[in-house]
């Protein structure tokens, strides 16, 4: 598909940087290129809108959320809570036109299928009564479209870090099946990385326990945009290729008042992207002894090489939060605080955030039709 027709342009920084044999040649390379596509970024000017909102908290294993930290401790709390969100940015593409994209929007209740908290939920007796304790909702993505005044022929695309625990089929619909949905996004689209759709139609064990089981089957292929590479959706957007999470693992860069916002699940939170600066002793004793830059986020560890070179592209790119030490990477789940587990620590929250101005549907199309005058 030509890109450029839907006004997206393909991103060159990182062309080749995972090319040398040598994986410290390919993080200089990496770390160099990022680097200079921060400082072109932050020439831009910020997207027209942009807003995180908590969507629901899950219980999610410590050995994964901090890959390595704890295997020489003799004990940690089984699990920490993260925090999932879904991200609104209206921008303007490379023709001009207004665009609504959506990022991460879950379905709560589909994603419950996933394989790994399908069995974690079967193992607990009487799950529901326990399901708004373990895991609460705070809002689903009909109702964070709602608290903005946006409506669902509003959104333009749809886009995900990766495919772990989603299932779309509510979101753009299926065809050719027993159970044929109409798309609750009627004009939708979904932007994926070509080794991420890929990767989820022929998964292996490893990786399938993560992944909703048909979460992709029966959309139709008009309404799948695939992608090489990196790219960018228009001044101040890109999804940024940051593969080892997953091979098509991709991240949303959002130039915002702040500065840039980075996000994705390769780690889950600050401790994770400044582990020598985090106030947890384990983990910055652990980023001492060893040297880690960056802890993984490590459930499946595709490419862990290549994941941390990716996340060290993501903090150079992201640049400082409020918090000098940790860079501006928001994840789109956090690990967060919860009282269920009050052992759990967190050194800084980058938490939700709004800027800019939306445009809800009726002034969207007035804007299109002047535009088209």
């Amino acid at each position: 598909m030509d890109l450029s027709s839907l006004g997206i342009k393909a991103v060159h920084e990182f062309d080749g940087i995972h090319q040398s044999p040598l994986p410290q040649e390919r993080l200089k390379a990496a770390r160099k290129q990022a680097s200079a596509f921060r400082e072109r970024l932050m020439s831009e000017p910020p997207v027209q809108f942009y807003q995180s909102a908590d969507m629901v908290r899950v219980p999610y294993p410590t050995w994964y959320a901090y890959s390595g930290v704890y295997t020489q401790s003799t004990y940690k709390f089984p699990y920490i809570h993260i925090l999932n969100r879904i991200f609104i940015i209206q921008y303007h593409d490379f023709l001009g036109e207004l665009k609504t994209l959506l990022f991460s929007p879950s379905d709560i209740e589909a994603d419950r299928e996933t394989p790994f908290f399908k069995r974690l939920t079967d193992k607990m007796p009487n799950w529901s009564p326990l399901e708004n304790v373990v895991a609460p909702v705070i809002r689903d993505v009909a109702g964070a479209l709602a608290e903005v005044g946006l409506m669902p022929e509003d959104v333009d695309y749809i886009s995900y870090d990766h495919l772990h625990t989603q299932d779309i089929r509510r979101w753009l619909g299926t065809k050719g099946s027993k159970k044929d949905q109409a798309a609750y996004f009627p004009n939708a689209k979904i932007l994926v990385h070509e080794r991420e759709w890929q990767s989820a139609s022929a998964l292996l064990p490893v990786q399938a326990d993560w992944y909703c089981p048909n979460g992709i089957d029966g959309i139709d292929p008009d309404k799948v945009i695939r992608f090489t590479g990196s790219i960018q959706l228009g001044e101040g957007l890109a999804l940024v290729h940051t593969p080892g999470h997953t091979e098509g693992n991709h991240s949303l860069v959002a130039r915002v008042p702040d500065g840039i916002r980075v996000t994705s699940e390769n780690g889950v939170g600050a401790d994770a992207y400044a582990p020598m600066y985090s106030t947890v002793d384990a983990i910055r004793r652990y980023a001492k002894e060893t040297g880690m830059e960056v802890i993984l986020n490590g459930n499946t560890l595709e490419g862990s090489n290549e994941q941390y070179i990716s996340m060290v592209i993501e903090k150079t790119i992201a640049g400082p939060s409020q918090n000098p030490d940790f860079p501006n990477c928001a994840s789109s789940s956090e690990a967060t605080p919860y009282w269920l587990i009050p052992g759990h620590k967190v050194s800084h929250l980058i938490g939700e955030a709004t800027f800019g101005t939306l445009q809800a549907g009726s002034m969207k199309h007035n804007a299109a039709q002047k535009a088209g005058a």
